[in-house]
């Protein structure tokens, strides 16, 4: 059963249950460590450059755990490449076939995601395990709310919360009595309370560490507010030792999202805040356009400070006092600020690129990377 243990780093942050810490590809999942980020390529993974382009991408921004789709003998064997030239640890996901899940092994994959329950039988289950145990590599145990087993969804009338935590306990004894135990778990529903109930359950039941999402969330918008609620919660309840925030679109997307979230609750921060008022009849400028430009030119910086955009320069100031920098627009003109403090005057038609140069500068003054700017 899992104890909970504080936050060393944040004293406000939700306690965190106390689950075993795993090693993943040389990353340490679990215990007392960080909450990773991790997320999904969307690449065919037989194409190794356009899945490795893909890696590389969403670690420059902050991930730190990439999964790959390995559907076929094709994308197992390509596997090896792609690992060569990452920078995060790499996880493969299979299904249905238990020799891919070997190939994988043979390629050098950090960690496999499986559900035992379709791998095979259980002998094909124990070479699985035999490969990932002489390998040091992990293995994550993967329910989902529409995979699991006939005779539990008879027995509690559907898949509930018990009959994902009763399927994700019978796949955790059947890798433990062949002697393995470096398991991580999640169980993924689409619904955000069957998500709880789940993992709260489990959490009673289990110690190992958690890979916490709400699968099939949807769009950007839909699939972030969802996820966010679902993750938020577990998180502030100590639940999560891995996330990821499913997205239909661009995984680039989920790892921001995963970031604001963690932030947001005290956990772990990375980039920039970007802090921005949500406009209205006293804004004389184009407020939404000039953010998201701001928002598109800090993207690559994982400097950790707080930048205002604001619509009206009489009150952006003074309601973003506390923020590091900032811009607040005008009638024809506008002012760039630090701390409350006006720095510069500009007319509107160079607003965006003199509030470049700020920031700009601002970085090298803190030593942030700029080789992206």
């Amino acid at each position: 059963m899992s104890t909970f243990a504080a936050d060393p780093q944040e004293e406000e942050a939700p306690k965190r249950f106390l689950t075993r810490t795993l090693d993943l590809g040389g990353l340490k999942i679990g215990g007392r460590g960080p909450i990773r980020v991790q997320s999904m390529t969307n690449t065919d993974t037989r194409d190794v450059q356009a899945t490795l382009d893909q890696v590389n991408d969403l670690a420059g921004r902050g991930c730190e755990i990439v999964r790959l789709a390995v559907l076929d003998q094709e994308a197992a064997s390509a596997l090896k490449e792609i690992r060569k030239k990452a920078l995060v640890p790499l996880v493969a996901d299979i299904h249905f076939d238990h020799r891919l899940a070997l190939q994988a092994l043979q390629a050098g994959i950090d960690g496999l995601r499986i559900n035992p329950g379709n791998i095979g039988s259980e002998w094909a289950v124990a070479e699985v395990v035999r490969g990932a145990r002489e390998r040091k590599v992990p293995i994550r145990i993967g329910v989902n709310s529409g995979s699991i087993e006939k005779e539990l969804l008879a027995r509690f009338k559907g898949p509930t919360p018990q009959a994902m935590v009763k399927s994700a306990l019978k796949h955790i004894n059947l890798l433990e009595k062949h002697d393995f135990q470096e398991i991580k778990v999640s169980l993924k529903s689409s619904s955000v309370l069957k998500t709880l109930a789940a993992y709260r359950l489990l959490a009673q039941k289990s110690d190992y560490p958690l890979h916490i999402g709400i699968t099939e969330a949807g769009t950007l918008l839909r699939g972030t507010v969802k996820s966010s609620v679902g993750i938020a919660l577990l998180l502030w309840e100590g639940l999560g030792d891995t996330l990821r925030v499913s997205l239909t679109g661009d995984p680039r997307d989920e790892v921001l999202a995963a970031w604001e979230i963690l932030r947001n609750l005290g956990l772990r921060a990375r980039g920039p805040e970007i802090i921005s008022c949500p406009t209205c009849g006293r804004t004389e400028i184009d407020l939404i356009t000039l953010t998201r430009e701001v928002e598109r030119f800090l993207q690559p910086v994982s400097e950790i400070f707080s930048v205002a955009v604001m619509g009206c320069v009489v009150n952006g100031p003074g309601e973003a006092r506390e923020a590091d920098i900032g811009i607040a627009g005008g009638r024809g003109n506008g002012i760039i600020f630090r701390k409350g403090r006006v720095i510069r005057k500009v007319p509107e038609d160079r607003l965006l690129p003199a509030f470049k140069q700020e920031l700009t500068a601002f970085l090298k003054e803190r030593g942030a990377e700029l080789a992206d700017l």
